[in-house]
């Protein structure tokens, strides 16, 4: 998982409502993946099994490919739509059986902390309801696809939990995978060597622009971090016009500021692409 917790597989697919090859679309196979379905869940675990009692709440909405022209491509990038969503420990599982062995350990994990909540609740009987909100917990993700033409496919994983603490915490996680071979494409196959620093530079100005800051002491004291801290990531996806680069809370602002999103036309950054890129017919090569 991620924060990973888990009831036994029979209990879940007994209990869970799912909903399978909901929200199918059939497109056709020159725009990409064929057709796609989804598996959702929405799962509340109270502790001890009673109602007055703290609980989990999981919801799921997971959305996968189901259909396309290369089966073994296809076969690559569901697990790689596993992995991104649940962790590398599930990516061999079909995707039904995934998304339930998920719920599962979600749920044990989180009954493990049920000893822990009794002590608590002995101790501090003045504090009976303070101590027992600090056992709430929730976890959210979906994944949305974003890009799915020209043999290339981008989608982003948004994941929301909190395990106790001040506030939870976010992430968006995109990723573009090349349809061709069902395989990943990172910064290193879209850029020059050695695009880092120019790239950089570029990022910087975007923010500032977006931001209305005409240095980098103003971005400063919108809260984000030294500007020399702002560098490619690798949480990227691309469309027709550029390539959007995402940034989570605390990755270069503190979380008052919250996510950052650059986008970046290809005309801008177009001498840092490579020309032999699967994206370079998209920048006009």
């Amino acid at each position: 998982m991620k924060n990973n917790f888990y009831c036994p597989l029979i209990v879940i697919l007994l209990t869970i409502s799912w909903i399978t090859g909901c929200n199918q679309t059939t497109r056709t196979v020159s725009e990409g993946i064929a057709r796609w379905d989804s598996i959702h869940v929405e799962k509340t675990y109270h502790m001890l099994e009673d109602t007055n009692n703290p609980n989990c709440n999981l919801q799921i909405n997971f959305v996968f490919p189901a259909e396309f022209k290369n089966k073994e491509a296809l076969a690559a990038v569901q697990r790689q739509f596993i992995s991104s969503c649940m962790g590398e420990s599930y990516e061999k599982l079909a995707p039904a059986e995934a998304v339930a062995r998920y719920v599962e350990q979600y749920l044990e994990e989180y009954k493990k902390l049920e000893q822990d909540f009794l002590a608590e609740k002995e101790n501090d009987h003045d504090h009976e309801a303070s101590a027992g909100s600090w056992f709430s917990f929730y976890e959210y993700f979906f994944n949305e696809i974003t890009y799915n033409k020209n043999d290339l496919l981008c989608y982003t994983v948004h994941y929301e939990n909190y395990t106790g603490g001040a506030h939870g915490s976010h992430s968006d996680t995109s990723h573009i995978i090349d349809l061709n071979t069902g395989l990943p494409l990172t910064e290193t196959d879209l850029f020059v060597e050695g695009f880092q620093e120019d790239l950089a530079k570029v990022i910087v100005r975007k923010i500032a622009q977006k931001n209305q800051a005409k240095s980098a002491g103003e971005l400063e004291d919108m809260g984000f971090f030294s500007v020399e801290e702002i560098y490619p990531n690798g949480n990227i996806s691309v469309d027709d016009n550029g390539i959007t680069y995402h940034f989570n809370e605390y990755e270069i602002a503190a979380y008052v500021v919250g996510p950052t999103e650059v986008f970046i036309p290809y005309d801008e950054i177009k001498q840092l692409l490579r020309k032999d890129s699967r994206i370079a017919s998209l920048a006009g090569y």
